[in-house]
């Protein structure tokens, strides 16, 4: 299962949030998330959270994940696992911009995020036991 819950190349001028996905059919509730960052203006920084739901609707006042605070371009990657959080069923994008300095008075990012899951690992019993 693979979500692009901001597509690649999406720009940012204004804070927002992205539509919800389902994830009830996802196997391990494990996510690897990944931001790429391919463009932007100096003297700004982008926030991102991943947001659940149980219903589709209402996502809560806390966050499941907070991706590090960027200011440049490049990626960053995030483990996200809802093991624990059966009640989540859905997941959305929510993002914060913040710009300071003289130049542009808003700010300006592209770039995608999205949640790859990560498969189960399995045990090979065929394999040699080392003493």
């Amino acid at each position: 299962m693979r979500l692009d819950l901001i597509p690649p190349g999406t720009r940012l001028t204004s804070n927002g949030e992205g539509q919800s996905y389902e994830i009830a059919s996802s196997e391990t509730r494990t996510f690897m998330c990944a931001m790429f960052i391919t463009d932007q203006i100096e003297q700004e920084s982008v926030d991102i959270s991943v947001w659940g739901s149980a219903d589709g609707q209402d996502f809560g006042k806390l966050p499941l994940l907070k991706m590090p605070q960027r200011f440049y371009r490049g990626e960053t990657r995030q483990v996200l696992d809802l093991k624990l959080k059966p009640e989540v069923k859905f997941l959305r994008a929510r993002w914060d911009l913040t710009r300071w300095g003289r130049g542009a008075p808003h700010p300006v990012f592209v770039l995608g995020f999205n949640l790859t899951e990560i498969p189960a690992f399995t045990q090979n019993p065929a394999l040699p036991q080392t003493a």
